[in-house]
């Protein structure tokens, strides 16, 4: 188990996403184990956060690659940065979440360059900005998932070592409303209140969730007034939605404009800001033909889940890759300090992709 003694060495660094000296450091780390086994680096420089890097095969007839993974994590300097070992799982920031998955994709394409003294038709994209949400890194990301015919995530596995087909699509938007400011004493009445719009606006945002069909919208920051014997003259909603289907979003998209335009307080005025960070990555028929192809690949029952949380097979997916995530370690505890993935699970993911690969090396197909 070498490979753990790799994930020991990068998960000793602390690459919390604003720290661009660290994500940049296992950069470096990923750049030399991945350019001794042929494979050339471009590096996307970024001021502030670190490098993407997109790691390069050379290019021949057959079906196209992309393996995605992140080297960002969540805590700051100091906060957790060890990194132990029991019999059973390992311990440290970025064990499941993602850097035991890089690890995963790294031993497989070690494994199938031992083979074959080549790779060809695969790319390894590692982003620096993926649990802040890709603001900077989906859009190289978008840019060049056309490129490719089929996408594995390295993202922490299930349970059971489940592949994920589905993810919710995630927004996050502020809704700004301004009333009039007036003493609450002497002036109740020439006042407009910011925050009881707020109030009526957070009970119909709250209306359109649908637990039945995953469908949830969350006010999770409200900030306004001034003091309490004034009349509030402003108000911010900061509000999160997130959808299993492409018509939930349309619909939530519709009712954010139609709650922040109408004033249930006269004298109001709103306006909404925000965007949808990454759009839902749909549970799709070419998924489920992929899977049971894998499945004959690697003689093995492949079982699927479908999960609330994002990642960057959201992007791929949505343009119209056959995407699939999962493919790292199962672990749990992730973004706390209680993060570890099992050892077990390491041996079957390594053993799975190179199985993959190297039937896609030999085919040029999957």
């Amino acid at each position: 188990m070498n490979y753990l003694k790799d994930l020991e060495k990068i998960c000793k660094i602390n690459s919390f996403t604003q720290n661009k000296k660290g994500v940049d450091r296992v950069g470096e780390q990923m750049i030399e184990w991945l350019e001794e086994i042929g494979f050339k680096t471009e590096v996307h420089e970024r001021a502030s956060i670190g490098n993407h890097l997109l790691f390069l095969s050379p290019k021949v007839e057959g079906k196209k690659i992309l393996l995605l993974g992140h080297n960002d994590t969540v805590f700051p300097e100091e906060k957790f940065e060890e990194y132990r070992e029991d019999k059973d799982f390992v311990y440290g920031a970025g064990v499941c979440d993602m850097k035991g998955g890089n690890i995963v994709a790294l031993e497989a394409l070690k494994e199938i360059y031992k083979k074959n003294k080549k790779i060809e038709n695969i790319d390894f994209l590692l982003v620096s900005d993926e649990e802040s949400g890709s603001d900077d890194s989906k859009f190289l990301t978008l840019k060049i998932a056309k490129n490719y015919d089929y996408c594995f995530v390295f993202e922490a596995g299930g349970e059971h070592l489940e592949v994920v087909t589905g993810r919710k699509g995630v927004g996050t938007f502020t809704i700004y409303i301004e009333g009039k400011a007036s003493h609450a004493g002497t002036s109740y009445t020439k006042g407009v209140n910011a925050n009881l719009e707020a109030s009526y606006k957070l009970i119909e945002l709250t209306k359109l969730t649908n637990l039945d069909i995953g469908t949830t919208v969350n006010v999770g920051i409200i900030n306004g007034g001034i003091g309490a014997n004034t009349i509030s003259p402003s108000c911010e909603l900061k509000v999160e939605i997130r959808y299993k289907r492409n018509s939930e979003r349309d619909r939530l998209l519709k009712a954010l404009e139609e709650i922040t335009n109408k004033s249930f307080v006269e004298g109001t005025k709103s306006k909404l800001d925000g965007l949808i960070q990454r759009d839902v990555m749909e549970e799709n028929q070419k998924q489920i033909e992929l899977i049971s192809k894998l499945e004959d690949i690697t003689e093995e029952k492949i079982l699927r889940e479908q999960r609330g949380g994002v990642s960057d097979a959201n992007l791929v997916a949505s343009c119209g890759v056959v995407t699939l995530d999962g493919f790292g370690p199962f672990g749990d505890g992730d973004h706390t300090i209680n993060e570890r993935a099992l050892k077990s699970s390491f041996i079957q993911r390594i053993e799975m992709m190179s199985k993959i690969l190297e039937y896609h090396q030999e085919k040029k197909e999957l």
